[in-house]
């Protein structure tokens, strides 16, 4: 199930992600989810992967369900940190297996119980030496990679920090999905920074509509660095505490950023769902491709 042919017609995409619930009830409830938003048409889902591998067996469980119960192409996050190059061929040899045609391939962090993970001796240190193992022991995959439009919260240098994007790009990456962002020109400068270095491959946008003054607090936290532009700000305050209020406003900001998005001829839409249904449904249903 390859995705990249999609990515480059002339309809932005429109997909989801979703993370690898801790139990079965969890997991029955995303296929719920999973199937409800399938009935928006995704282009593609996508499956997170936790930090150090904690997630592996659990993410792939997942892959296999929503490939085995729905038609949608789906997508396995796959971070490098920690892994050995044997361990990554198994990975990849599994995914092969579930008819898995496309990858996210991310360095990842480390184990949260090792804040102090050396990856010096680590077989994989950058995103890049990832996605060349991939490209250089598999021509089966679709490789995907992260982008930045706040910038990487690890570079201090943003004149060199789209050098060192060129050269994950050049290691064979197909497409690029970006990490959340608030601003849409924070993504438009984005693109037109990936053009200055010679990349031209299609950027899917991510994005997460804030539901509650909590999750932008966690957001802002898991996130580092994440802007939240004075209109969104303003929408939330005059909300002024209402859960409801913050809901709509949060929402009808990102409903906003699709729709230019959409306008300004974005290659695909990529919604955080926290997997949930509701938000995501209300925001897809309210665009115009």
């Amino acid at each position: 199930m390859a995705i990249l042919s999609s990515l480059r017609a002339s309809r932005p995409t429109l997909s989801f992600e979703f993370f690898p619930p801790k139990n079965n009830l969890g997991s029955e409830e995303l296929l719920e989810t999973v199937n409800e938003l399938g009935k928006l048409d995704p282009a593609f889902v996508s499956v997170t992967y936790g930090a150090g591998g904690t997630t592996r067996e659990r993410t792939r469980e997942v892959v296999q369900r929503i490939i085995q119960d729905t038609n949608v192409p789906t997508i396995p996050h796959l971070t490098c940190v920690g892994h050995t190059k044997s361990e990554i061929s198994e990975i990849l040899s599994q995914y092969s297996a579930d008819q898995v045609g496309t990858i996210l391939a991310l360095r990842g962090d480390p184990p949260r119980d090792q804040p102090n993970y050396d990856r010096e001796g680590d077989d994989f240190k950058f995103a890049g030496d990832l996605v060349a193992f991939v490209k250089e022991n598999s021509n089966e995959f679709e490789v995907g990679v992260a982008g930045f439009p706040e910038g990487h919260p690890e570079t201090q240098n943003r004149l060199t920090e789209m050098d060192y994007f060129k050269s994950k790009i050049d290691q064979g990456a197909d497409y690029i999905c970006t990490q959340l962002f608030f601003d849409n020109h924070d993504f438009f400068d984005y693109r037109e920074r990936c053009n200055l270095v010679g990349v031209d491959l299609p950027i899917v946008a991510g994005i997460m509509p804030i539901t509650t003054i909590s999750s932008m607090k966690r957001m802002a936290d898991l996130a580092a660095g994440s802007r939240f532009p004075a209109k969104l700000l303003k929408r939330l305050s005059v909300a002024d505490g209402d859960a409801a209020a913050i809901r709509q406003a949060g929402i009808d900001h990102a409903i906003e950023q699709c729709q230019e998005l959409i306008e300004q001829n974005v290659s695909g839409l990529h919604l955080y769902t926290l997997n949930k249904s509701s938000a995501t449904r209300e925001i897809a249903n309210a665009l115009t491709f």
